[in-house]
């Protein structure tokens, strides 16, 4: 009944033995380096992605830590691919104790630049690859009432909008809103569930989104993967501030100064964040014409 009394039962990431950790995305970036940091502090793992020889890198890396790892190809855009994955963790442990949904893809183009197979694939893998995961895993960390805890990954752009990236932001406002949900329902179980928010974050992401129109122009890709590089916020950052908002049952966690003030001037004032965010839309618009070597008609 502890979890009645303090809202959820505590997950103590400074010693994790024998717990189960499972992680989406795990072949770089931020789901890599948050599956390495879950290793150090004891967790054995469970990691899925599409790229196969990273995600083995991954998972090498973590079993020279004396950690058992199973890894397997999945794409979370596919109930069938999570329902697999499922049932071969479940085979070997009754449940996962901290389950973190991390693979996400990146989207550059407005609303009107945007075709429809290109939201069903951002859609697909940030939104439904999230309800996937919670789907196949929650339901037997509920059964089995040994609390846990649910990692979601959103960006700052679930928290305030812009208009370069609509289907992108569409894609983190609903994983955002799934884990306030997720995180009441689950109180009762000793459940808690985090929302992790992170701004520009030094990740493979820029390389391998899709970018339409303006954002589609020559040299706009090099342009921003530069400013991620220069900016040189490192995914293992992100994954030192997941085990401490772990730790803390933190609601949300913004993730860098800029993903902080977002999330705090949209609190105080949305009027004013509004404004901003007009301010920073106009200013990207700026660097990507200028980085394309285009002018406004």
């Amino acid at each position: 009944m502890r979890w009645l009394l303090s809202g959820c039962l505590s997950v103590d990431v400074r010693n994790l033995t024998g717990k189960l950790a499972l992680i989406t995305g795990a072949a770089t970036g931020i789901g890599r380096e948050t599956a390495l940091a879950l290793a150090r502090a004891g967790a054995d793992l469970a990691i899925c992605d599409i790229n196969e020889a990273d995600l083995e890198r991954t998972a090498a890396e973590c079993r020279a830590l004396g950690r058992q790892v199973l890894t397997r190809r999945a794409d979370v855009a596919r109930p069938e691919a999570m329902q697999a994955l499922a049932d071969e963790v479940h085979r070997q442990r009754a449940a996962v104790d901290v389950l973190v949904n991390n693979a996400g893809v990146g989207l550059g183009a407005t609303f009107l630049e945007t075709p429809l197979e290109d939201w069903e694939w951002i859609v697909g893998i940030n939104l439904w690859g999230v309800i996937y995961g919670c789907h196949f895993f929650i339901p037997p960390m509920v059964a089995r009432g040994q609390g846990g805890h649910v990692v979601n990954v959103a960006s700052a752009a679930g928290i305030a909008a812009a208009p370069q990236l609509s289907a992108y932001c569409t894609t983190k406002f609903g994983v955002v809103g799934l884990s306030e949900a997720l995180r009441e329902e689950l109180r009762s179980h000793g459940i808690g569930v985090t929302t992790v928010c992170p701004g520009i974050i030094n990740t493979p992401i820029v390389q391998t989104s899709r970018l339409r129109g303006l954002s589609a122009a020559p040299g706009t890709r090099d342009h921003l993967a530069a400013v991620y590089a220069r900016r040189n916020y490192s995914p293992e950052r992100v994954a030192r501030l997941i085990l401490k908002a772990i730790a803390r049952n933190r609601a949300i966690a913004p993730i860098t100064p800029e993903a902080w003030a977002i999330y705090l001037l949209k609190r105080l004032s949305p009027r004013m964040a509004a404004w901003v965010g007009r301010v920073n839309s106009a200013r990207l618009e700026r660097q990507l014409r200028g980085a394309s070597g285009t002018v406004r008609p």
